[in-house]
């Protein structure tokens, strides 16, 4: 069997990335704020704060806040979302995805503690008491411009999750007069069947960690799945749009290919623009950035040569920011790098190299603002 690691293992084989100086050739960044919790992706709301899906501390510690994007001062949208320590580095997952749409911000909750480290070598099998019933779903959060700009947060509580889990719908109050609806838009299957010789009972499971949205459909990257998912918000049925291949292992040790391990996904046009992160020993160079045709499902590379690919996104005024999670995954010295390219085929403008395990990024009038998942920090890249 392929040894393969979703988003999890690759985060973990840079932890030491931390402690890295912080001198580079290109680091026009600052922190505009810290303290999250495992902060992973970053977009804008329609009211201009950026809005920070947080993995937790631990289960059912997932966050989302805002984020004033000139002060950095940091609130609680809604906090108690489902996480959980996730196998086999027990490392928190939970809410990840995100993408908003008027005033329905769509959440993708990845794979928590749905399964747990098997008894061979980087094998799955089910939890039977899984911290929450809503692990890789979506939800979907209605809130009032109002209650954006003042609140003091909402609390999901365990009891609001099953209740969502159940009837498909809740609605909170905050005690101040605030008010929000949660709907459970889509409920993936936490794991799919996969045995292997001495592990009848092994799976794969599912991780939903990019969201983006085109007309009446609502697109999942799946981490672990290495698929698309294609979400139908009348009918709330799915279907796979597209899935990524094996790549090749250009390091000389391990496996001759690696799974993709697609972990984010944006809207360009009539395509989506999916990064593929790579799996275990995270070759050099193959990491890049597919592109998904929307009405035939079929993927071609779109900018190649990258390392630990974790967002892609169309700039302002013209050509593609990428963000890498590290320049190289074996090297605790290597940081996390944003380039800009002209073109697709281009070569890159390297923006900043001194990025402490990025994961997201959000592009502004005052610079492109980046989540920092182990350092607990957004930073701003000023260009």
């Amino acid at each position: 069997m392929i040894r393969r690691s979703v988003f999890r293992l690759a985060l973990l084989s840079t932890v030491l990335v931390v402690s890295l100086p912080g001198t580079y050739a290109q680091c026009p960044t600052s922190v505009l704020t810290g303290g999250l919790k495992a902060p992973t992706k970053i977009i804008f709301s329609t009211k201009g704060n950026l809005i920070v899906a947080e993995q937790g501390e631990g289960p059912n510690t997932g966050r989302i806040s805002l984020i004033a994007p000139d002060s950095g001062v940091r609130r609680t949208l809604i906090d108690g979302l489902p996480s959980g320590f996730a196998a086999p580095n027990i490392d928190p997952a939970g809410p990840a995805g995100l993408v908003m749409r008027g005033r329905t911000l769509y959440v993708a909750i990845g794979v928590g503690d749905a399964v747990m480290a098997g008894p061979l070598p980087n094998s799955f099998i089910p939890n039977p008491s899984p911290s929450s019933q809503l692990f890789s779903s979506v939800l979907a959060i209605q809130l009032s411009a109002a209650a954006e700009q003042s609140t003091t947060g909402f609390t999901l509580s365990q009891g609001d999750q099953l209740l969502l889990k159940s009837s498909g719908s809740v609605d909170l109050s905050n005690g101040g007069g605030d008010r929000l609806s949660i709907e459970l838009i889509a409920d993936f299957p936490d794991y799919v069947p996969e045995p292997r010789p001495g592990l009848p009972n092994g799976v794969r499971q599912s991780n939903p960690f990019g969201l983006a949205l085109s007309g009446d459909h609502l697109f999942v990257a799946d981490a672990s799945a290495n698929i698309v998912r294609d979400v139908n918000l009348e009918t709330r049925s799915s279907s796979t749009l597209t899935a990524f291949g094996l790549l090749p292992n250009n390091r000389g040790f391990g496996p001759p290919v690696v799974e993709p391990v697609p972990d984010s996904v944006r809207l360009f046009g009539d395509q989506l623009l999916v990064t593929l992160l790579t799996g275990f020993p995270f070759p050099v160079g193959n990491a890049q950035v597919k592109a998904v045709d929307i009405a035939s499902g079929t993927n071609a590379p779109f900018i190649t040569n990258l390392s630990s690919a974790i967002d892609a996104l169309p700039a302002n005024g013209g050509g593609f920011l990428t963000l890498e999670f590290s320049t190289d995954m074996l090297n605790p010295t290597a940081a996390g790098r944003l380039s800009y390219y002209a073109n697709p085929s281009g070569s890159p403008t390297v923006l900043a190299n001194c990025l402490i395990t990025p994961t997201s990024m959000a592009q502004g009038e005052q610079g492109i603002y980046v989540t920092e998942i182990f350092t607990g920090r957004v930073m701003k890249v000023t260009y």
